[in-house]
């Protein structure tokens, strides 16, 4: 790894640290934010121990950042308020904030690469349409999985989950949300794949093929 790469990722660490702190400065909710940061404090420990031992492309690491951001302004406003969301609802007349539906594309955007990263590193699948097929399963499973954590938080928390669900009244909510991780999901194996092709085999170049 180039001391210029661990340089960077090491104050992007940093910063993410610091956004999460003022992400949880006067939240709107404060269960809706614990809930919606939850990932990010348990990923960045696991990225931050196995970097020597199996580091990640650039990319993925940079996506892994923009997405830690979304979830941080989703929990800091609760997906309904963000303001963001608010002026694209005014820019396309939309009826909701649609801050949740960007939420749920980087939720199948970003676990699309890093599955695609662990199949392709670890050899698991030969073919480009079964590696294509397997990662929007996966994508899916997660976006699936996630519902249903939401589901369950609902039934145990009642009221109080209600920021947290986000639904906005919408009755397909659920349904849409898995369909924006689906495009998600999509776009990133249309767009990305060749790139990050090059960035794995550059990456595994400099670790002699790991």
């Amino acid at each position: 790894m180039t001391l210029a790469r661990r340089t960077i990722l090491f104050i992007a660490a940093v910063v993410l640290v610091l956004l999460l702190g003022v992400s949880g400065l006067r939240p709107h909710d404060r269960l809706t934010w614990v809930l919606e940061v939850f990932p990010i404090v348990v990923a960045l420990p696991i990225l931050v121990l196995t970097y020597r031992r199996f580091p990640l492309t650039t990319l993925l690491y940079a996506l892994i950042f923009v997405h830690a951001v979304v979830l941080m302004v989703g929990g800091h406003y609760t997906y309904a308020r963000v303001p963001v969301g608010f002026a694209i609802a005014k820019a396309f007349s939309l009826h909701r904030n649609p801050y949740d539906k960007i939420g749920h594309f980087a939720q199948g955007f970003v676990p699309a690469i890093a599955a695609r990263e662990l199949l392709v590193r670890g050899r698991y699948i030969r073919t480009r349409g079964m590696l294509a097929f397997v990662v929007i399963s996966i994508v899916l499973a997660i976006s699936a999985s996630y519902e249903l954590f939401e589901w369950a938080s609902a039934m145990a928390l009642g009221q109080g989950a209600n920021e947290f669900l986000g639904t906005q009244g919408d009755p397909w909510d659920t349904q849409s949300d898995m369909f924006f991780a689906l495009l998600g999901g999509g776009a990133a194996l249309i767009g990305l794949a060749g790139y990050h092709d090059r960035q794995i085999s550059r990456l595994q170049g400099e670790r002699g093929g790991v």
